[in-house]
């Protein structure tokens, strides 16, 4: 989780939501990745995709090797969710919870889905202290400069 936590300083250090992950596979560091949606111009840019797509450049396959426990600094989304279980992440192990839109434990538990034809073990919890007071200080230092920014202005 410290390298997850030193990946969320990446994304940090470029304006974005300060959010990292990392992949590990057989004691490895097979991906590591942050969010950069807005550099980018991808909506998909979220720090576990971006890990997620190191690790399958790193193996050379789409699907991680059984085994494989994905980091974040940040509970997952619903689109990060769905990448967990298509790359076959055995492991999840997030820091701090997102109230508003994480999926697996907060705002709903799309790991937990029926029909899901993969299974996702879930720690949460990890550094949750370091995780959230980094993304608290991002959107408290980001009010400060822009306080009538609203995310629907355009």
């Amino acid at each position: 989780m410290r390298r997850a936590l030193g990946a969320a300083q990446q994304a940090l250090a470029v304006g974005e939501v300060p959010v990292g992950a990392v992949v590990v596979s057989d004691g490895e560091v097979v991906g590591t990745g942050f969010n950069e949606p807005i550099r980018a111009a991808d909506p998909t840019a979220h720090a576990e995709v971006q890990a997620l797509r190191a690790a399958a450049t790193t193996t050379d396959n789409y699907r991680l090797t059984p085994g494989s426990t994905l980091y974040v600094t940040v509970e997952p989304c619903l689109m990060c969710a769905g990448a967990l279980v298509h790359a076959r992440v055995s492991t999840l192990v997030y820091g701090a919870p997102e109230p508003k839109s994480g999926a697996v434990a907060s705002a709903m538990r799309a790991l937990d889905h029926p029909a899901l034809n993969h299974r996702v073990a879930v720690v949460g919890g990890v550094l949750e202290t370091e995780c959230r007071t980094l993304v608290q200080k991002f959107f408290k230092a980001r009010r400060k400069t822009q306080p009538d920014a609203s995310p629907l202005a355009s």
